[in-house]
């Protein structure tokens, strides 16, 4: 499911009015009725509700119009109460306001203080109150009456359901740009739009409904439209059952470069990873005085001992013997637990411009590249960069800060620059491809917050690699898989116990559910005729 700016929605309403030949108020029209029946949906006794709908003068407003006319038709007695005087309203909106009024609908003007307290009644008596103040085109920060209205509708202890967007939000920033409805539904019209779904806005969202107002799809496959919800119908396809006439060869052999004295945890937990999700042969080269640890953990391991530093680090001697072994290996994974060490640091200078082999770097190894930002225009390819925020930040040398707040615009820049495929870990991760494409990951929750779950992302995203042949799509599903493990051990055990191994003993849970949707080809996520739950995993 694409996601959209609010530029990007405009254009497309456009195309659908001027070149396609839907009129305005049919989409709006559409988009009223679905609003209305994703309300009902959630509360089958409506006409029992004191429903309070707060408009504006533009087709937000003409939209909240028509829900209160479906409203009234059920039996309902919605107050609509309008920001502006009836004569600023135009265009469709002024058509729906006009058919609102001749149903007999009354529409209060807030124009006067004894307006505002008409107002201010209604909303603390209200149970549901409809928010169609402001659409997607808000830039600047909701002011004067906007603000008062946002302010008095918060205050208030009615459940709030946003018409699009919750007023005071801008579409195109995950930023909060001034005060804005907290709303705890959001029926938004067409596709979600950036603040539906990164935070800090999508906090003031809550449950997200997509509503189908009969856009033309073929408008949102336009390959300029680069940002997209990543849906689990998009990876099912590779969790099909394996065929019969396979062996482990078929599934790749991951060869791990990790640990040194005191972090082989982190080896450990790459490779247990891989197995878990499918990879045929591991093998995990390590600093000699490590390999003990490594080799004890896990019977399925392979392990490969290499020359080691004062300090118990892979030393750069172990150059020739590591490009010896990745002869007849079809992935590399550098980084869990490796360290920084200058002799360490050096030998991956060396190493990676000579790696032909599909690369995923993480942990130390993005710091090692921190440190020698030459390496990032001497990369293999495909490379794969997961880095968390703070590990992203020292390798474009900007602050975290500023990271979170434009990650899209970042993350798709640096991986065109370096023709990387970017991992920006985190709730809500950003997957990267250089081609610009990028998807944003539903699954994940805060238990996952926690030392070692970064190194199980590296192992079965690098056992991914080997086994879904477009890196893109390998990465995606990873990621997926990943934060699918986290809710399903958050289902089980909670989010404060939750730590990175229980993300691995949950794995093939996840994986086989994955499994058992692909063979029944079957999505969960439909309240009915064009009405989707974007939060469903």
């Amino acid at each position: 499911m694409k996601v959209l700016t609010a530029k990007e929605m405009k254009e497309i309403d456009r195309q659908t009015i001027e070149e396609v030949g839907i009129p305005g108020p049919v989409l709006m029209e559409n988009a009223g009725r679905q609003i209305f029946l994703a309300i009902a949906s959630k509360f089958p006794d409506l006409n029992k509700e004191r429903i309070v709908i707060v408009a504006g003068k533009g087709n937000n407003g003409g939209d909240g119009l028509v829900v209160a006319r479906h409203l009234f038709n059920q039996g309902c007695q919605p107050q609509i109460f309008l920001l502006a005087s009836k004569k600023e309203v135009k265009g469709d909106a002024a058509l729906n306001l006009r058919i609102a009024e001749n149903i007999g609908l009354k529409v209060w003007e807030v124009l006067e203080e004894r307006d505002w307290n008409e107002l201010n009644q209604a909303l603390g008596k209200a149970t549901i109150i409809i928010d169609a103040i402001f659409g997607t085109g808000l830039e600047k920060p909701a002011e004067g009456i906007y603000a008062r209205a946002i302010e008095l509708i918060n205050r208030s202890s009615a459940f709030k359901i946003a018409v699009d967007i919750p007023s005071g939000l801008s579409s195109d920033t995950p930023e909060l740009i001034g005060p804005a409805i907290k709303a705890e539904m959001t029926v938004t019209l067409g596709v979600p739009k950036i603040a539906h779904v990164l935070p800090p806005a999508e906090e003031y969202v809550g449950e997200v409904i997509v509503a189908d107002i009969s856009l033309p799809s073929f408008l949102f496959s336009d390959e300029k439209h680069r940002v997209e919800w990543l849906e689990k119908k998009k990876i099912l396809n590779w969790f099909m059952p394996r065929k019969r006439d396979t062996h482990k060869g078929t599934y790749g052999h991951l060869l791990i470069l990790a640990g040194s004295m005191g972090k082989t945890g982190a080896a450990i937990m790459a490779a247990r990873a891989a197995l878990r999700s499918g990879a045929g042969l591991v093998t995990v080269a390590t600093p000699k005085s490590c390999l003990p640890i490594i080799a004890r953990s896990t019977m399925e391991l392979m392990t490969e001992p290499l020359p080691e530093s004062e300090e118990g680090s892979v030393s750069s001697r172990a150059l020739a013997r590591l490009k010896e072994i990745l002869k007849g290996k079809d992935a590399l994974l550098i980084g869990p637990g490796l360290s920084t060490h200058p002799e360490t640091s050096e030998l991956l200078s060396s190493l990676l411009p000579e790696v032909t082999l599909p690369c995923l770097i993480d942990a130390d190894g993005l710091n090692i590249l921190a440190q020698r930002p030459e390496l990032l225009s001497r990369l293999p390819q495909p490379c794969i960069l997961t880095p968390h925020p703070g590990e992203f930040s020292r390798l474009v040398q900007i602050k975290v800060g500023e990271i979170l707040a434009q990650r899209l615009t970042l993350t798709s820049e640096f991986s065109k620059k370096y023709g990387v495929f970017l991992v920006l870990k985190g709730h809500r991760t950003i997957i990267s491809s250089p081609d610009g494409r990028i998807f944003i990951n539903p699954t994940g929750n805060p238990g996952m917050a926690s030392g070692g779950s970064g190194d199980v992302l590296s192992g079965l995203a690098a056992s991914f690699l080997m086994q879904i042949k477009d890196p893109f799509l390998a990465i995606a599903a990873a990621v997926y898989v990943h934060g699918l493990s986290g809710d399903i051990a958050k289902e089980k055990i909670g989010e404060r116990p939750l730590v990175a191994g229980d993300l691995i003993r949950y794995l093939p849970v996840a994986i086989k559910r994955l499994e058992d949707l692909a063979k029944e080809k079957e999505e969960v996520t439909s309240l009915g005729p064009g009405l989707v739950v974007l939060s469903k995993l």
